[in-house]
């Protein structure tokens, strides 16, 4: 092997020591593993699905930093973390990757408990800055001479976390903190706003780095004599710059800047790992990359390919879906509202096809709004358009609405303005694991005075409820809908109702919401359990007649798909304790986090499936205590 690599032979992934060999590596045996590692890239995520375009465009750049840093002393902070299969491909784990985001199987996010070269967990965005900067004041306290590299991408640097980062993290001179903005021109949706014109004068001013190069030579051939002079020189020189070179925003906040550097270029990216080494301070490094690189359908198409479903490789076509999803449904529904009702707005944070608000950004584009990844901005600017008398709908990923709890509070509850959610992706996800799963928005809202929740269980409902949150509602008002499609056993009749029982006289009742309830149905249906059933719609504010009526069963069991704590299913069991019922109450609920794993295989395992249910009833329904 070590002949091979000083031959510069012809080398595989498998035959090497990683990341150490890779600085024994000519370019050209990196430039072939590259090819390789796309590949991998394109066969794995192909019969997994997962974030493809993303990482086939940063394989060099993620060549560059393991050449060019020493991981695990060197920590490398991936933004979202999305883009981070090819830092694990080279960093010991090429032999687990056919198992990426599968039960069991190593995450699609980066992972400290998986590999030392994973400094942190990561999957939400515009939060490596703030993390890198935090440890490189570590490695000073420490009296370490090791690196912080954070390496994000330009619809990331959309959030604003990014800029509070900045601000904050130049004040000490003397850190070895490096930013690397991966540009692809694209994020989730397309990059929106004035930061993405901003990027785009800088990528077309190549020239601009150039000449602050030869100037800055120039003027460092200007000889000083002693200290006094040498600091006196060096206002004149910074004076000298600031007025022949133009200065940017990433050099206004402290940073160095470096770039637009080519980011297929292992030759240019090394020169500009080495040159941003060299400083000893904050260095900014502006990378261009193109999203998909490497399989033409992924660089036609990269927002279609950023997290794709299983997918044919020779015709680039996905898995042929069932249809319609809960987050087209949606997002055709309100568009049908929205051309009879001018006041109607809709926002989104960067997902625009992944909430279904597609067609809505194309038939009323003036009353569309992408705000870029920025959902505490898409709440108080949602506010600012309800206190003018608009209707705003800001439809959002469950675990992304997470970000913007004090937005909710601050901006639009205590004002008693009324704005819309559509929470998508509410419950169990998948194979994103722990940072993506809807389950904490329940306990979030419920916590905020005047809110309402609703949480339908088929299309059907879905449109009702998405009206009344719409026009009965006068505060803050959210729909929660899971990620998919419906699976109906249980036929809904058209008639709307915030709660309905369906009762056979039974001593034992099921209460349930949502997805699960046509789990709890099935359940009853497929087992012949003696249970009434309750179904919850509006699932808050809890309805307090509901209580009085339930008072007679014998036996109580929830099951419910949010977290534990501050969930419906717990303020059922206090209001019960507190009206004095005499039966017994259990419950089924999502206790700490949930790892990747399919839906199905998740709620399986979480007891939320109707088998599960059924054999919990059957048990005694753990009735002697809540579980």
């Amino acid at each position: 092997m070590n002949d091979i690599i000083k031959n510069g032979g012809s080398i595989r992934l498998s035959e090497l020591n990683l990341p150490q060999d890779l600085k024994r590596l000519s370019l050209s045996q990196c430039q072939q593993l590259c090819g390789e590692i796309r590949n991998t890239l394109i066969d794995t995520v192909s019969a997994t699905g997962g974030h493809l375009a993303s990482n086939l465009g940063v394989v060099e750049l993620t060549m560059s930093i393991h050449r060019n840093f020493n991981s695990p002393n060197d920590k490398i902070v991936w933004d979202v973390g999305h883009q981070a299969y090819v830092h694990k491909l080279l960093t010991g784990r090429a032999d687990r990757f056919s198992t990426i985001r599968q039960e069991d199987g190593i995450s699609g996010f980066p992972k400290p408990s998986e590999s030392e070269h994973d400094i942190v967990i990561a999957g939400h965005s515009s939060t490596s800055i703030s993390t890198a900067c935090g440890i490189a004041e570590a490695m000073q306290l420490q009296g370490k001479d090791n690196y912080a590299v954070a390496v994000i991408g330009d619809g990331a640097m959309t959030g604003g976390m990014v800029y509070e980062a900045m601000n904050n993290c130049c004040h000490d001179t003397d850190s070895n903190l490096i930013v690397i903005l991966n540009d692809n021109n694209m994020s989730i949706s397309k990059s929106v706003g004035a930061l993405e014109k901003y990027l785009t004068e800088l990528r077309n001013s190549q020239e601009y780095l150039d000449t602050k190069r030869k100037v800055e030579r120039n003027l460092n051939k200007i000889p000083v004599v002693g200290t006094k002079a040498a600091k006196g020189m060096k206002y004149v020189k910074d004076a000298i710059k600031s007025t022949i070179l133009p200065r940017n925003l990433f050099e206004d906040m402290g940073f160095i800047y470096l770039g637009p550097i080519n980011g297929h270029s292992l030759n240019d990216l090394e020169q500009a790992m080495r040159m941003a080494k060299s400083y000893h301070r904050p260095v900014f490094v502006h990378v261009k990359t193109v999203k998909g690189k490497g399989y033409l359908p992924a660089e036609k198409n990269p927002g279609e390919y950023h997290g794709i479903s299983k997918f044919n490789v020779e015709s680039g076509n996905p898995e042929i879906s069932s249809g319609d999803s809960y987050s087209t449904v949606f997002g055709r529904e309100l568009l049908r509202l929205a051309e009879s009702d001018e006041r109607i707005c809709a926002i989104t944070a960067a997902m625009k096809y992944g909430t279904g608000l597609q067609y809505f950004g194309k038939k009323l584009p003036q009353r569309f709004f992408d705000v870029g990844i920025a959902e505490q901005h898409a709440v108080t600017f949602g506010g600012g358009l309800a206190a003018m008398g608009q209707i705003p709908v800001f439809a959002v990923y469950s675990t992304f609405l997470q970000r913007a709890y004090d937005q909710l509070i601050h901006d639009i509850a205590i004002g008693g303005l009324h704005l819309v959610l559509g929470i998508d992706r509410a419950g169990i996800v998948g194979e994103d694991g722990e940072t993506h799963q809807g389950l904490f928005d329940v306990p979030m809202l419920t916590s905020i005075p005047h809110t309402v929740i609703y949480s339908p269980s088929c299309y059907d409902e879905l449109k009702i409820c998405l009206k009344k949150a719409v026009y009965n509602e006068k505060h803050l008002a959210a729909v929660r809908y899971p990620r998919g499609g419906e699976d109906l056993t249980y036929k809904y009749d058209g008639n709307y109702s915030d709660y309905k029982f369906i009762s056979n006289g039974n001593d034992t009742l099921i209460i349930s919401y949502g997805r699960v309830f046509n789990e709890a149905y099935k359940a009853v249906e497929n087992y012949k359990l003696p249970c009434d059933i309750l179904k919850l719609t509006r699932i808050f504010p809890v309805a307090e007649e509901i209580i009085g009526e339930i008072s007679e069963y014998k036996q109580i069991v929830f099951f419910e798909e949010a977290i534990s704590q501050g969930s419906i299913s717990e303020k059922f069991g206090s209001m019960l304790m507190e009206s004095g019922f005499g039966g017994k109450y259990a419950r089924v609920a999502v206790k700490g986090f949930v790892r990747q794993a399919a839906v199905k295989s998740a709620l399986d395992k979480l007891g939320l499936n109707n088998e599960k249910m059924a054999q919990f009833i059957k048990d005694g329904g753990g009735i002697n205590g809540t579980s």
